[in-house]
C-alpha cells in the first residue's frame, strides 16, 4: 500500500524540480552585457514591439518578455532598470543585450561589452496573452503569430522566432485585393502539441491563434 504513495511523492518532487528549473531568476548574478542601437531602431523585436534604441529595454535568450531587471555597472556603480522585450544576444560569450539608451546610462557605450550585475525585479503581466482558437476538429494544426502588410516586418519576426522555434514560415494571403503576410509556427498533427506551443508563445507576449494548417503556396 505504500508504494503508490511513494510514487506520487517522487512525481511531485520531480515536477517541483522541473518547475524550479524553468523559473530560474537572475538574483544578483553577473553577466556579460553588450548593446545594440541604430541599425535595429524601429524594427520589430521578438516580442512584436518596435525597437526603440532610446528606451530602456533588453534582449535575453530565455527570460519571458516583460521581465524587469536592474542592470548595474560595478565599475562606476551606475544602474538602469530594463524590460526584456527581445531575444539575444547570439554571440558566444555574451549573456544580455541592452538597448543603446540603457547602455549609455550605465557607461557601456565606449567599451562595447562589460561584466554587469543583474537583479530580478519581477515581471509585467501585460505581455501575457490568451490563446485564441479557430480550427476544425481535424488536423493538422498551426499557430498564427502576426499578420503584416509589409513583407519586411513579417521577415523580421520570422527571423527572430526561428532562433527559438522550429518550422517558422510566412503565409501569403490576399483579402479584398490586399496582400498580407502571416507569420506562422509549426505543423502539428496533435492538437494538444499545438496548444502547448501556443501557450508558451502567449506567455512570452505574442498574440497567437491556433488554426487549421493549410499548405503554403
Amino acid at each position: 500500500m505504500k508504494r503508490p504513495v511513494v510514487f506520487i511523492v517522487v512525481v511531485l518532487l520531480l515536477q517541483a524540480c522541473a518547475s524550479s528549473r524553468q523559473e530560474v531568476r537572475p538574483e544578483g548574478r553577473y553577466m556579460v552585457a553588450s548593446w545594440y542601437g541604430k541599425k535595429f531602431h524601429g524594427r520589430l523585436t521578438a516580442s512584436g514591439e518596435r525597437y526603440n534604441m532610446y528606451a530602456h529595454t533588453a534582449a535575453h535568450k530565455t527570460l519571458p518578455f516583460g521581465t524587469k531587471l536592474r542592470i548595474t555597472n560595478p565599475e562606476n556603480g551606475r544602474s538602469v532598470v530594463v524590460k526584456v522585450n527581445d531575444r539575444g544576444p547570439f554571440i558566444r560569450g555574451r549573456d544580455i543585450d541592452l538597448s543603446y539608451g540603457a547602455a549609455k546610462k550605465i557607461g557601456l557605450i565606449g567599451r562595447g561589452t562589460a561584466r554587469v550585475r543583474v537583479d530580478y525585479l519581477g515581471r509585467e503581466t501585460s505581455p501575457v496573452r490568451r490563446v485564441k482558437y479557430a480550427y476544425s476538429s481535424k488536423g493538422p494544426f498551426t499557430i498564427q503569430i502576426a499578420s503584416f502588410r509589409a513583407y519586411r516586418n513579417a521577415e523580421d519576426l520570422k527571423s527572430e522566432l526561428s532562433r527559438t522555434y522550429r518550422n517558422v514560415y510566412i503565409q501569403k494571403i490576399s483579402i479584398k485585393g490586399r496582400r498580407y503576410y502571416r507569420v506562422m509556427v509549426g505543423k502539428f498533427s496533435d492538437r494538444r502539441n499545438a496548444e502547448r506551443v501556443a501557450e508558451k508563445l502567449a506567455g512570452e507576449g505574442h498574440r497567437v491563434l491556433v488554426t487549421t494548417y493549410r499548405e503554403v503556396l
